[in-house]
């Protein structure tokens, strides 16, 4: 039996269950916390992870994927303190998340140096710890697939076929970077079931969506609640349309809520919610509460639930095939 890797160590991959792919128990810029810590509480950091965390456990959320990379201030002791207290898996990545900036380090050095670094922490270990990277997390968002990131993709396309771990690219609809994006993947070798393209849902465009999905990948309809992309009641018309068509299989549902997230001051972030860019009600239970009793209304099955949230997400973090 398959296993996948967890901040508490490896669990076989039927152990999954209920399984949010996108969420984050921490987001923050890692430079200011290392410069400026007064900024931050940690204490308050987890209470607030551990509350959204339980919040999901309590509808039946086994397994949270964690994709916050370097420049998200990622931090695998954190997520397993929070693993630890609520009894969720969660599973960490590793990647660079960038839309163009990439440190000198990494600008003087080649795609296999980086290569390397993510294979040490899907083979041995992040920051110096004993916790393993179980997928590979790389961006491209308005600025395009610019040289700087088409490097980090293409790093991330060696690491997987090197390591067999999938990779979750965030895209942008809006600038067209998902075709380019899986192109690359697929330029390096990488089998199109290991790619789960996230954000696919900021767009109802299917006319952008089927081609991606006809080529084997998973889209992540994965923004339930971030508004300012796209209104919840259009994000499930997308998701019912396909359905409808057959595409049950590829698809991947979650909030990208963030349990702390410093992008943005206080006062910014109630202006974003009462304009309406954010859903007062963006949690990592929006999905439960509000979104699937819709779409049961609508026709959703159990069966396509139960696909959504426990089989696919397990089939896209272990390589497994649709028989």
């Amino acid at each position: 039996m398959a296993e996948v890797e967890t901040v508490t160590g490896p669990v076989p991959a039927e152990q999954l269950g209920l399984t949010l792919v996108h969420e984050h128990v921490r987001f923050r810029d890692e430079a200011v916390a290392e410069q400026w810590p007064h900024l931050y509480d940690r204490d308050a950091e987890l209470a607030a992870a551990v509350e959204a965390v339980n919040a999901a456990k309590a509808h039946g959320v086994r397994t949270i994927c964690d994709p916050t990379a370097m420049f998200g201030g990622r931090d695998v002791r954190f997520m397993r303190e929070v693993s630890e207290r609520t009894g969720v898996q969660i599973i960490a990545c590793t990647g660079i998340y960038t839309y163009d900036h990439l440190p000198m380090f990494f600008r003087t050095r080649d795609v296999d140096a980086i290569a390397e670094l993510f294979v040490r922490d899907i083979t041995e270990g992040i920051q110096g710890t004993d916790i393993k990277a179980a997928f590979i997390k790389c961006a491209a968002d308005e600025p395009g697939v610019n040289e700087n990131v088409e490097k980090i993709h293409r790093a991330a396309a060696r690491a997987s076929r090197a390591t067999g771990v999938p990779i979750m690219a965030h895209t942008r609809p809006a600038s067209n970077t998902g075709p380019r994006q899986l192109e690359i993947f697929l330029e390096e070798g990488v089998a199109p079931e290991k790619v789960q393209l996230a954000h696919t849902g900021d767009s109802d465009d299917l006319d952008y969506i089927v081609p991606l999905l006809e080529q084997g990948v998973y889209v992540g309809l994965d923004r339930y609640g971030l508004e300012m992309f796209l209104p919840l009641e259009r994000r499930n018309e997308t998701l019912l349309a396909l359905v409808e068509r057959g595409y049950v299989d590829r698809l991947l549902v979650s909030q990208d809520f963030c349990a702390t997230i410093d992008w943005f001051p206080s006062e910014a972030v109630e202006q974003l919610v009462a304009g309406g860019a954010v859903s007062p009600d963006w949690s990592m239970v929006l999905v439960f509460e509000k979104v699937l009793p819709a779409l049961r209304e609508r026709g959703l099955s159990a069966d396509d639930e139960r696909r959504i949230f426990v089989d696919n997400p397990r089939r896209w973090l272990t390589g497994e095939r649709l028989s």
